[in-house]
């Protein structure tokens, strides 16, 4: 297949590319198509056998790095909130999607190559591994070696204290990367898209990532209106637990998004996503001003104060 007959869609942070065809999407992805094709339709299949609206496979041509999906178009819920003034009512929409996700319970979901794929547990390994990416790739632009190697003893036991008080012991399908960027609105429905990292694990996770999106900045008062919102909606959690683990996940998740940034700038030479890092530090202050972040604070304050987190 010769891609350059097909217009190119502006990707994600992906191994993937996305061409446009007449009537399809062209997924490919020569890094590692296992997890970038084959998971990531295995996972629409387990959403749309639970009618959450996700891209369905018209064709997979596995064995030469690319597969067809249903074209949702151009329009995400990112560039819907941009442009309408009725946000909550929005977010609402997508709170009662984020719902009925976490309802889903199979752990294992049928493949286009017959095999099946088993969804891992969000254990605390991986989250840790997840947070050290911030250790692994921004310190060094920061600290000198004998500096990083005092912070990341430190932060590994920070890291692993934190996740200890993690109070909701119920797992959940977690996305992963439940932000509006990752929504489509195609024929008046939600579609998610991006879903091939999707594992078992907290319901606070994808919480965090759609109120404290690195993408779209909006206010306190803004994200507590959003959590109040949601409160709502889902009965089933008490509103302490959920806030604790909230605040938890929130925090560890843009440290792990600074890290991600900071290697597409440097690894892959993607450097658009530099300009969110200030941002999701300001996330960070604001999600740590409980007791339980104050070993964190000290530390991340000693070492990089804000004004080293600005240059």
């Amino acid at each position: 297949m010769n891609l350059n007959h097909y217009k190119k869609l502006s990707g994600d942070a992906s191994f993937r590319s996305f061409y446009r065809s007449n009537k399809s999407v062209i997924v490919y992805s020569k890094k590692d198509p296992k997890i970038n094709l084959l998971i990531y339709d295995a996972i629409n299949k387990l959403l749309l056998k639970n009618k959450i609206n996700a891209p369905k496979l018209l064709k997979e041509n596995y064995d030469k790095n690319y597969i067809e999906i249903e074209d949702l178009g151009d329009e995400t819920i990112l560039s819907i909130l941009k442009r309408k003034k009725a946000k909550i009512k929005i977010y609402k929409k997508i709170f009662l999607l984020l719902i009925r996700i976490q309802k889903i319970n199979k752990e294992k979901t049928l493949t286009f190559k017959k095999s099946y794929y088993h969804l891992p547990k969000y254990s605390e390994k991986k989250l840790i591994d997840e947070a050290n990416l911030f250790t692994q790739w921004y310190l060094p632009t920061k600290l000198t070696k004998n500096e990083i190697k005092k912070v990341k003893n430190k932060l590994n036991k920070i890291f692993k204290k934190l996740l200890s008080k993690l109070k909701i012991k119920k797992k959940v399908l977690v996305h992963r990367d439940f932000h509006i960027s990752n929504i489509m609105f195609h024929k008046n429905k939600l579609f998610l898209i991006d879903s091939q990292d999707a594992v078992y694990g907290n319901p606070a996770y994808d919480l965090a990532s759609l109120i404290d999106d690195v993408r779209f900045k909006t206010t306190r008062n803004f994200k507590n209106h959003l959590l109040q919102t949601y409160f709502k909606l889902e009965k089933k959690i008490k509103i302490e637990k959920l806030k604790n683990d909230f605040e938890i996940l929130s925090v560890l998740r843009n440290l792990k998004i600074i890290g991600i940034f900071t290697r597409l700038s440097l690894r892959d030479k993607k450097h658009k996503y530099l300009k969110l890092i200030p941002y999701a530090w300001k996330l960070i202050q604001d999600r740590s001003e409980d007791i339980k972040f104050e070993e964190l604070n000290i530390l991340l304050n000693n070492y990089i104060p804000e004004k080293k987190r600005l240059k």
